[in-house]
């Protein structure tokens, strides 16, 4: 990749190229995954529509950063809403990564510590509690069809490893050690962990891949249909999870995540250290961890009031 931004006239180089650049040097070098790639496509794409694609490096300055930022503070999306301060700064953030890359390519533009991200409100992170969580297991028929056993063992297996849908839907039977009760895998820059399965999950999982005629490999699979045997999509497991919640009456929106959601929280609840589940989200800073925290204060609130100084009460 070094050859290739080098092999311009640093002095005339355009913004376009050196975005195509950066975008094959995080394909290549960073190895992101194609998705990663193409939102740095979108947001840099964006900047770069605002700030002319023939523009240079050195063009970048801080009074073009503010006006940028004022462009996508009044920006609407497609259903006439503004952008929310968090994508707002996703484009800043891809905006810093590209700057970083410049400087690395000794390349003469904007500081990327010069631009600082906005300030948003802290993220809302929907879980749900015990009681939920046992109506929507309850939801689901106990009887001989395949596909019960299957959501069963979906919805269980989501709470019982914090999987991500896409890591579910990736994941095939010979990859599952059901005599460890563990498995390995490869979460968003392609970085491995190990996942641990509770006992309920592994003899839900024990069942249901007994019951299976196939030889296919995916771990979950659609048992009826044109797409009968294929891997579940996530999209699929989206509308299991819909199903059943429904089904039990539970009115919030709840979907795969949120089953990996109240997978740390509870594990945060029962006073597992953040470290400890830092590694089991795979969460690549602890910072994404601590979203989670908060959500505990009720319990620790609780545990205060219950145990501290009690033998200076009256």
């Amino acid at each position: 990749m070094t050859a290739l931004v080098m092999s311009y006239n640093i002095s005339v180089a355009i913004l376009s190229h050196l975005i195509d650049d950066f975008l094959d040097y995080v394909e290549v070098e960073k190895n992101r995954s194609p998705r990663t790639r193409d939102n740095y496509a979108h947001y840099l794409g964006r900047f770069a529509e605002f700030a002319g694609e023939d523009i240079s490096p050195n063009q970048i300055t801080l009074p073009l950063i503010r006006q940028y930022r004022l462009f996508l503070n009044r920006l609407k999306d497609v259903a006439n809403r503004p952008l929310k301060p968090v994508t707002q700064n996703y484009h800043i953030i891809a905006l810093r990564a590209f700057l970083k890359f410049l400087a690395k390519q000794d390349i003469q533009s904007l500081a990327a510590e010069k631009v600082e991200l906005g300030r948003t409100s802290e993220r809302h992170i929907e879980f749900l509690s015990p009681e939920e969580l046992d109506r929507i297991f309850i939801a689901v028929p106990r009887n001989d069809k395949i596909e019960s056993l299957r959501d069963i063992t979906i919805l269980t297996t989501l709470f019982s490893t914090g999987l991500r849908v896409s890591e579910l839907t990736n994941l095939k039977r010979k990859h599952i050690d059901l005599t460890r009760g563990e498995f390995m895998v490869r979460g968003k820059g392609d970085k491995p962990r190990v996942v641990f399965l509770s006992s309920k999950a592994k003899g839900l999982l024990t069942q249901y891949f007994a019951r299976r005629t196939d030889n296919t490999e995916p771990a979950f699979v659609a048992h009826h249909g044109a797409s009968k045997h294929q891997a579940l999509t996530p999209r699929s497991i989206q509308r299991i999870v819909e199903r059943y919640t429904k089904q039990a009456g539970i009115v919030k929106k709840v979907t795969p995540h949120t089953l990996r959601h109240s997978f740390a929280t509870d594990l945060l609840i029962s006073g597992a250290d953040i470290r400890s589940v830092q590694a089991m989200l795979g969460h690549s800073s602890i910072t994404t961890t601590q979203i989670y925290t908060h959500l505990t204060n009720p319990h620790l609130k609780e545990i205060h009031r219950t145990f501290h100084n009690k033998r200076g009460r009256k």
